[in-house]
């Protein structure tokens, strides 16, 4: 099923092509005001927009329920819209007010000005093991990190490194559940979705350990306010 894009670009764009000229920025400054009456009402299932992050813009997507998926710049907008029509719901626009909260957040993150996030979070696009992993994961304390094996232990699994690896993997709301945090057990920076490379740059802003040496488990990171960000 294709998702229901109350604006759809490409729609969009093929009308206003067929207008005369001069038509086409009324109808363009009447299609952003619908799109934005469409998100401030809540008359979508699922809202999503880019937002900025050190490695280009990435699309964030929210629910009612919070936020629902973070994507790094390479992935295929298309192929994300179209998992959230399948999953969640095809009643999806593009409404750059409802990601305002999660713009915030993330770009006091990357300025080192926040260590924790406030947004609530939808966790429907993850199993049910998944979901384990994940609520393990978002207890690891900034600047701190973990290993596979923990959270695969802590989540209910002991022998399930590999399984807890490959959920961390398609972790959907990375940054805000700290997967990067997530280090193999002998060292290694282990794997990551976005690229190891931005785990090193993460584990480096918030002035981690590059190796597994694992931070005492305290309450949730991603409940927690603004704090000044730790210095090396």
């Amino acid at each position: 099923m294709s998702p229901t894009r109350t604006n759809s670009r490409d729609r969009v764009e093929d009308r206003l092509r067929s207008l005369a000229p001069e038509a086409a920025p009324a109808m363009e400054r009447a299609t952003e005001r619908l799109l934005a009456r469409v998100g401030d009402e809540h008359l979508a299932d699922v809202s999503y927009a880019p937002v900025d992050s050190p490695f280009g813009p990435m699309l964030a997507a929210v629910s009612e329920r919070g936020l629902l998926r973070l994507a790094f710049p390479e992935e295929d907008i298309d192929s994300v819209l179209e998992l959230l029509a399948r999953r969640v719901s095809p009643r999806i626009v593009e409404s750059s007010g409802a990601l305002d909260p999660a713009r915030r957040e993330l770009d006091e993150y990357f300025s080192g000005a926040r260590s924790g996030f406030d947004l609530p979070l939808d966790w429907s696009l993850m199993s049910d093991f998944g979901r384990r992993v994940l609520r393990v994961t978002a207890e690891i304390p900034y600047g701190g990190v973990s290993t596979y094996k923990e959270v695969a232990t802590d989540a209910g699994s002991p022998r399930g490194s590999r399984a807890a690896g490959n959920a961390l993997g398609s972790n959907p709301i990375p940054i805000v559940i700290p997967c990067h945090r997530v280090l193999h057990s002998t060292g290694g920076l282990g794997g990551y979705g976005g690229g190891l490379d931005r785990k090193q740059f993460l584990l480096e802003l918030e002035g981690a350990p590059l190796s597994a040496r694992p931070a005492a488990r305290g309450t949730a990171r991603i409940t927690s306010g603004p704090r000044t960000r730790r210095r090396r």
